[in-house]
């Protein structure tokens, strides 16, 4: 969800909506337009981009109107305006016109700072639309959706979803959307496997839960349906190092409760409780030799190999037979 300072008024003079994602972006601007038009169902909205917001349009856009009409002027890419242009918006913020909301979205940085930083001083309202280049950022996401919406989704189907799905807000979004409008009560892991098998079947993270649950086969299996349908193959090896790091970790772990190693490997409970079942029938010898195939995997991926597929599968073979180590001579 786009983060909001104190003043949460869509309809404040001027709303300031900073970052780079499009969706968060285009919903504060859906935000301000809907509030005006619940206002008044006639509001006046003008969509404008750098080359369109001229020296004097800004002035012609807010001039006084005979029938005192509601508008919304929304200015996209305002990091790019000229350098006229931004005068004419800097002298506008001074001394706002009734009626009239005007939105800027603008990408942070040094571009276009001084603007920014007028906006800023002139107590606009701000709505933070960072980039989500996080995991954490994008499940965190998910679940705000689900929320939003009125709806409970277990963690886990949480995590199949952004594993299924990938960085893609819109399409997590709509995901979330479409299992809210279909399914009844709680989703859960199994409703969104249902729904998004052959995505979920292609993540780098199933091909990891499957190596490390000794399950060679269908490791292999989700290993080349996800080469197939172009997952690169270094999120492959990073999703099975991670897979093997976080069992040697668990492993060497002093907690007992779920809570209480959560905290101390950073992990959420409901991950710890995951790991802990994929750990059993691993053993020290094994995460050790599982770690080292990661890496001469990894290295094949990067160019230290021939055929990264073959060097993807002989690491995948490898972390499936550790993990069934215990009890073998």
């Amino acid at each position: 969800m786009a983060r909001k300072n104190a003043n949460d008024d869509p309809l404040a003079p001027l709303t300031l909506a900073v970052g780079q994602e499009e969706l968060l972006l285009d919903r504060a601007v859906r935000e301000v337009v809907a509030a005006a038009r619940a206002a008044d169902p006639d509001t006046d909205v003008r969509d404008l981009t750098p080359d369109q917001l001229q020296p004097g349009t800004l002035a012609e856009l807010t001039s006084p109107s005979l029938f005192a009409e509601r508008k919304v002027v929304v200015v996209r890419n305002a990091q790019d305006l000229s350098a006229d242009t931004v005068k004419d918006v800097k002298a506008y913020l001074t001394a706002p016109a009734e009626e009239i909301t005007l939105v800027l979205l603008h990408a942070g940085g040094a571009k276009g700072k001084g603007l920014l930083d007028a906006a800023r001083k002139a107590g606009a309202r701000e709505v933070a639309c960072p980039k989500m280049t996080k995991p954490a950022d994008r499940l965190a996401f998910v679940r705000g959706e689900f929320r939003v919406l009125g709806r409970s989704a277990t963690p886990e189907a949480c995590q199949a979803l952004v594993d299924a799905i990938g960085s893609d807000l819109r399409e997590l979004a709509s995901a979330v959307a479409q299992l809210v409008a279909d399914v009844e009560g709680t989703v859960d892991e199994a409703v969104v496997g249902r729904y998004y098998t052959g995505r979920a079947e292609a993540s780098s993270f199933t091909v990891a839960d499957r190596a490390v649950e000794g399950r060679a086969a269908e490791a292999l299996e989700a290993l080349r349906w996800s080469l197939a349908t172009g997952v690169a193959p270094v999120m492959i090896t990073s999703a099975l190092a991670q897979g093997v790091r976080g069992i040697g970790r668990l492993m060497s772990a002093r907690g007992g409760r779920p809570a209480d190693l959560a905290r101390e490997l950073g992990m959420p409970p409901w991950k710890v409780d995951r790991v802990r079942q994929q750990m059993r029938g691993w053993t020290p010898d094994g995460v050790s030799v599982a770690l080292r195939a990661v890496a001469e995997a990894d290295a094949g991926v990067k160019g230290g190999g021939d055929d990264p597929e073959y060097a993807l599968e002989k690491a995948v073979v490898t972390i499936a037979r550790a993990a069934r180590s215990r009890g073998r001579a």
